[in-house]
């Protein structure tokens, strides 16, 4: 307090004060009402997704598990028994990686579907198929990515998770305990409070003892993103600390980003190119046109023993994924992608020799990609087990929780059929808030637009409120 302050004058420190509490206020009310029922979702879909795997077991289990066999069948004869049982294109054979779990065959069908069929590795026989976005983890799993709206709903994504950034920063200036001379309230909630104040202690406390996870979650998300991933991946290579095997590219239409060609894999390899088989090789064989899909296209299909007998005499019989080549030019690609990154590594063969053309591996990546998939993993949590699932479902029940409290806390406050957003404020000094907002503008554009625009918005607003008094 000002000491010269008399006692029926407000003080100036105090008046500054209010000013730039209420501005940043103001802020933090749109940055809510814009994304809160984005962060519902999200966190929702991603605590489902944290338990992908026993959900799976948990709603299907009879295409999850098979008796233990003394010895798996070649990959060829688990494609063909798949194809036979569902007439189609077959891509790729995840091999298991324990004994009573069955081989996965990818194929899209006749019918257009993209189908996983389970099959024994033991006897070839087919468990059954699904189509995965019809299950309960592949609907969490599209709705966590792009709300199943393709390119739009992942943009809206993308800007409800740069729109929660700025949620975090201005609550924690309005959380900040200024002068109050006792942490309840601020550290934890009190106990005997009712109505609104205990959804503000709720929505406080809930917030500051886990905004770092939230944090996490949010900027570990970011470089799968629509327009921040390729900046991200754009910056890690410039800098040097990508992935080596990224600095070459690729030169369409010779090759094309492994991630375009296999579809979804690892962050740090998703735009390494995708090497080609020599065709001079394939003279004694039967003409392929380009393109031509394994299932029309036996010698792909019959060829995947060998490779798979390459893959075991360095140690894998299991637990890596087998794509099958696409056309005269196109590879057999064996990936691992274990839940600990430092395990992963990827192979490439010439589909006619069986040549090793290409490798790719963890000893391979700079920091800044070693940086983003173990971030990766522990989003997803896969890194460390059932503990690293527990940790990543605190933040979303948190997100929960806050925005349940959000939303009860501005119910109560406002009057009747009427939007009840925080006074506009008009010379209040933002100083360190602004400056982080800018930054972060700068360093995630589409973060910056959205503030621009909704900057604009409000000084529309206020210059029609302030010209039409009540």
């Amino acid at each position: 307090m000002n000491p010269t302050a008399t006692a029926g004058t407000a003080c100036p420190d105090s008046q500054l004060m209010s000013r730039r509490y209420r501005a940043i206020w103001r802020w933090h009310f749109y940055a809510g009402l814009i994304v809160a029922p984005f962060l519902l979702i999200l966190s929702l879909t991603g605590a489902i997704y944290l338990f992908n795997d026993e959900l799976n077991d948990l709603t299907m289990p009879g295409l999850q598990f098979v008796a233990p066999g003394a010895q798996a069948m070649p990959p060829s004869h688990l494609i063909a028994a798949a194809v036979a049982a569902y007439p189609g294109t077959a891509s790729r054979i995840d091999l298991p990686d324990a004994p009573n779990r069955p081989a996965k065959v990818y194929l899209r069908t006749k019918a257009g579907e993209p189908r996983q069929v389970m099959v024994d590795p033991a006897t070839a026989r087919v468990l059954g198929s699904f189509i995965y976005t019809r299950t309960l983890v592949g609907f969490a799993d599209s709705m966590h990515g792009s709300l199943t709206l393709g390119d739009y709903g992942s943009v809206v994504v993308e800007l409800a998770a740069c729109w929660a950034l700025v949620l975090i920063t201005t609550g924690l200036i309005l959380w900040w305990p200024r002068r109050r001379r006792s942490l309840a309230g601020v550290l934890w909630p009190r106990l005997r409070a009712r109505g609104r104040l205990f959804w503000r202690d709720l929505h406080a406390v809930t917030g500051v003892w886990t905004v770092a996870l939230i944090a996490f979650l949010l900027v570990t998300g970011l470089p799968w993103s629509i327009v921040q991933g390729p900046l991200v991946r754009g910056a890690v290579t410039a800098l040097g600390i990508g992935n080596q095997a990224q600095r070459w590219g690729y030169s369409p239409p010779k090759s094309q980003p492994m991630g375009e060609a296999l579809g979804r894999i690892g962050w740090s390899q998703a735009a390494t190119p995708m090497p080609a088989s020599d065709p001079a090789h394939a003279e004694h064989m039967p003409a392929i046109p380009a393109d031509t899909p394994a299932a029309a296209d036996p010698s792909a299909i019959t060829g995947a023993d060998a490779i798979a007998a390459k893959i075991a005499a360095g140690g894998f019989t299991g637990g890596y994924r087998l794509y099958l080549p696409a056309g005269p030019t196109g590879v057999y690609t064996a990936l691992v992608s274990p839940g600990r990154p430092e395990a992963q590594w990827t192979r490439h063969f010439d589909r006619w020799t069986g040549t090793l053309i290409g490798e790719n591996d963890w000893s391979r990546y700079g920091i800044g990609s070693k940086a983003i998939e173990l971030g990766v993993q522990i989003h997803m949590g896969r890194y460390f087990g059932r503990a690293n699932q527990l940790l990543m479902l605190v933040p979303c029940l948190a997100i929960v929780v806050l925005v349940v409290s959000g939303v009860a806390m501005w119910w109560r406050r406002r009057p009747s059929g009427k939007l009840a957003a925080p006074p506009a404020v008009s010379d209040a000094r933002l100083g360190v808030a602004l400056a982080v907002l800018v930054v972060a503008g700068i360093l995630m554009p589409m973060l910056g637009a959205s503030l621009i625009f909704v900057a604009l918005i409000d000084a529309v607003w206020r210059k029609g409120w302030d010209s039409n008094p009540r």
